[in-house]
């Protein structure tokens, strides 16, 4: 009985012995080569893995620029330009800085300007809210309210404001990852420049209806009126399905949309608030003066 059991163990460890040398043979003939660059470029990657750049991962992002060679179809919106010329360097080419971008919210359909018509008691998930019906209100494509691009959010960019019923977003926090657009059902959120000194004009309001019924469902809805397109002397402005859009890659800064938008549809913010100029003084009626000379 003891030989027996020696024996087997015996066997089983020999066993054991040629099949680890053959799995070592094999793994060294197959072995794939990983070029040690995507290593170093990954380590100087943000690591938030959040999928901005369009890849999986920091490490995925890391091995398609060694394989491209020329990072410029590339970006990581989280290390920004910063992080793109530590990896162009490791690569030895140089790259092309872009625009910042930043999270955009088309939709003002406040609770004020957007009356709820409808109550709705299931999961609290704009998805599936989406997926079930149009919505709360009378707009079928204003924002839901549940707040999925704040769960996306890995930053802590986005919170909703509970007096509102809509996102905000933090400028300062919003990496530009695009993590809370893709969450948005309604596609209401929008990556755009961030313009200089943060300042940009866009239309919120996504609204497709004609204007009496968009204007019925939101206050604050763009009616496709087109007054904004005729006052714009840079053809930024187009005006496609009843709703505006500017593009801000041709958008002056003007903001003489802003004033001629009958809705408030257009906004231009991060604009330095101009302090109003002193009311001339009223020069006296030619009588009043000729009575005070008389007095004296």
């Amino acid at each position: 009985m003891t030989d027996t059991v020696i024996w087997t163990i015996a066997i089983i460890a020999a066993l054991g012995l040629v099949l680890s040398v053959i799995l070592f043979l094999i793994a060294k003939k197959f072995r794939v080569e990983e070029d040690p660059r995507i290593d170093e470029i990954e380590k100087v990657m943000p690591g938030a893995n959040c999928g901005g750049c369009g890849f999986a991962g920091c490490r995925a992002f890391a091995d398609a620029a060694v394989k491209s060679g020329n990072p410029d179809s590339q970006f990581c919106p989280v290390g920004g330009n910063d992080v793109m010329k530590k990896v162009a360097a490791i690569l030895g080419v140089e790259v092309k800085e872009k625009a910042p971008q930043v999270a955009v919210v088309r939709c003002n359909g406040t609770c004020e300007a957007r009356p709820r018509v409808n109550e709705y008691d299931g999961a609290q998930s704009c998805r599936v809210k989406a997926a079930l019906y149009s919505g709360d209100t009378m707009c079928p494509f204003g924002c839901l309210g549940c707040g999925d691009c704040v769960d996306a959010c890995q930053f802590g960019a986005i919170s909703m404001d509970p007096a509102t019923g809509l996102p905000v977003v933090d400028d300062s926090k919003c990496t530009g990852c695009g993590a809370c657009a893709k969450a948005c059902p309604k596609h209401v959120i929008e990556l755009r420049n961030k313009g200089p000194r943060g300042m940009r004009v866009f239309v919120s309001c996504i609204n497709k209806d004609k204007g009496g019924i968009a204007r019925k469902a939101c206050a604050n809805a763009c009616i496709g009126c087109m007054k904004c397109t005729k006052v714009c002397a840079h053809d930024a402005i187009t005006v496609t399905d009843n709703v505006a859009y500017i593009d801000f890659t041709k958008c002056k800064l003007c903001k003489k949309c802003v004033a001629e938008c009958p809705t408030g549809a257009i906004h231009a913010v991060n604009f330095p608030i101009l302090k109003p100029k002193p009311a001339a003084e009223t020069p006296a009626p030619a009588e009043a003066i000729k009575k005070e000379v008389s007095n004296e």
